[in-house]
C-alpha cells in the first residue's frame, strides 16, 4: 500500500488517526484572550456532572450543549462555530482535518503534535503487542529525534528474531542463524539495514541521522515488511490451509510421503 507521510506541506497523506490516505482541509488557528482570571474551559470525566443543562428547557439546545460537553469529555480538538471575532491568528500553530475520518490533527511549526502517535507507518497488526510498543515509541518521537527511532527500531529488531526462535542476545547471530535457516537474502538485507543504521544512530558510526528523517522513515516501512514476510504471510497460509475439507488434507499428506525419498 502507498504511504504518504504527513506534512504541512501536503493536502493529502495518510491520517494519523485513521490511516487512510485521503484529502486533508488545512485550518489556520485563532485565539480569543481570556477575561483575567478568568481559566481555559477544560471539561473531564471528574467534572462531566456539572454539564447536564437539565435547566434548558428548549430539547434542541439542550442536547445541542451536551453534544459539545461530552466532545470536550474526549480531549480530543474539535471545531465549534464562533461568530464574535475578538482575538488573534495564531501563526505556526495549524489544524488538519481528515475527509475520511473527519478527526482533527494539531501541528506547531511543521512538527505534528497531535495525535502523538508520529508520522510514520501505522505498524504492523500482526506485530507481537511488546513489541509494538517499541515501534509506536519509535513513531512518536521519529519527527523529533530521528537517531532516537532509529535506536528503538533495532530493539524492536532484536526482540523480533527472540520471537522467531532466536536467543535474541546478539542480533548479527541472531540474523546470521536466520540465513542459515533458509531466510529470503531480501529479507536478511533489510534486518541488516535496522541492524547497521540503529547501531549507528546510538552508536559513532558513518550514518548521521540526526537531520535524515526520510531515511528513519523508511526504516518503519522496512520493520513492516519483515513482520509480513515473517509472520503474516505464514499465518495467512496456514489459516487458509486449515479450512480445506479433512479428506482434502489426507489426500495432500499421502501424496508428499510418496514424494519422499525411500531409505
Amino acid at each position: 500500500m502507498k504511504y504518504v507521510t504527513p506534512s504541512v506541506r501536503k493536502s493529502a497523506f495518510n491520517c494519523p488517526h485513521c490511516q487512510v490516505l485521503t484529502t486533508q482541509f488545512w485550518y489556520s488557528a485563532h485565539a480569543d484572550r481570556l477575561d483575567k482570571d478568568q481559566l481555559p474551559f477544560v471539561v473531564g470525566r471528574d467534572n462531566r456532572e456539572e454539564y447536564r443543562f437539565e435547566h434548558i428547557k428548549e430539547p434542541e439546545q439542550r442536547k445541542e450543549l451536551n453534544d459539545f460537553v461530552e466532545k470536550m469529555v474526549t480531549g480530543r480538538p474539535f471545531f465549534d462555530s464562533n461568530s464574535q471575532y475578538r482575538g488573534f491568528d495564531v501563526s505556526n500553530a495549524n489544524f488538519s482535518k481528515c475527509y475520511e475520518c473527519k478527526e482533527i490533527s494539531v501541528w506547531i511549526f511543521d512538527r505534528l503534535i497531535y495525535p502523538a502517535k508520529g508520522t510514520a507507518p501505522a505498524v504492523n497488526v500482526d506485530t507481537p503487542e511488546q513489541i509494538k510498543t517499541d515501534y509506536n515509541e519509535a513513531s512518536s518521537i521519529l519527527a523529533a529525534s530521528p537517531r532516537g527511532a532509529a535506536a528503538l527500531l533495532r530493539l524492536a529488531i532484536q526482540k523480533l528474531c527472540k520471537e522467531l526462535g532466536q536467543p535474541g542476545k546478539n542480533i548479527n547471530n541472531d540474523i546470521g542463524s536466520l540465513v542459515s535457516g533458509g531466510l529470503d537474502r531480501r529479507i536478511q538485507k533489510a534486518l541488516d539495514v535496522l541492524r547497521v543504521i540503529g547501531n549507528d544512530a546510538v552508536h559513532p558510526g558513518q550514518i548521521d541521522l540526526r537531520d535524515n528523517v526520510e531515511t528513519a522513515e523508511g526504516l518503519f516501512r522496512l520493520f513492516n515488511l519483515i513482520v509480513e514476510k515473517m509472520i503474516s504471510e505464514p499465518k495467512h497460509i496456514e489459516e487458509m490451509y486449515g479450512q480445506l475439507p479433512l479428506e482434502k488434507l489426507k489426500q495432500i499428506d499421502e501424496r508428499d510421503k510418496k514424494s519422499l525419498p525411500q531409505a
